[in-house]
């Protein structure tokens, strides 16, 4: 998450299209990370995500994000899980196999691990997603 987001002259990139960043290409010795999906074609995008939580207590609980593309494709991911708190800004880096461009709608779950009426609600006051370049990473 160092290097989100990307630069105004966009992400670094490796291979057919190096040569677009010769700045990069000066520096004798750097490291390449590359992530990728189990699906074909194998490509992620980096999601930054900020949940502000809102509420009078603590709860154990989990929230989860589902990214639903114009396909009818879906893949679900973790934002937090355990003790969470009204007081705590929970923000995560997600590499997400559906293309932003694509991206039809996100649903927003929340569950408790234990139920107890009388404990008080936790909401999302703010959930903020942004991502890097529209680029395969």
């Amino acid at each position: 998450g160092d290097c989100f987001p990307c630069p105004q002259e966009g992400c670094p990139m490796m291979g057919h299209y190096a040569d677009r960043f010769p700045a990069k290409l000066k520096r004798v010795s750097q490291k390449y990370f590359l992530n990728t999906a189990a699906d074909p074609p194998f490509a992620t995008w980096r999601q930054k995500l900020l949940i502000k939580l809102s509420g009078v207590k603590k709860m154990k609980g989990d929230i989860n994000l589902i990214f639903h593309d114009t396909e009818g494709n879906t893949k679900e991911y973790e934002v937090a899980s355990g003790v969470l708190s009204q007081d705590q800004v929970y923000t995560k880096y997600l590499d997400v196999e559906i293309n932003p461009k694509n991206t039809k709608k996100i649903e927003f779950l929340w569950s408790k691990t234990i139920f107890n009426p009388l404990w008080a609600r936790l909401g999302a006051e703010t959930v903020n997603i942004t991502h890097g370049e529209d680029g395969h990473r």
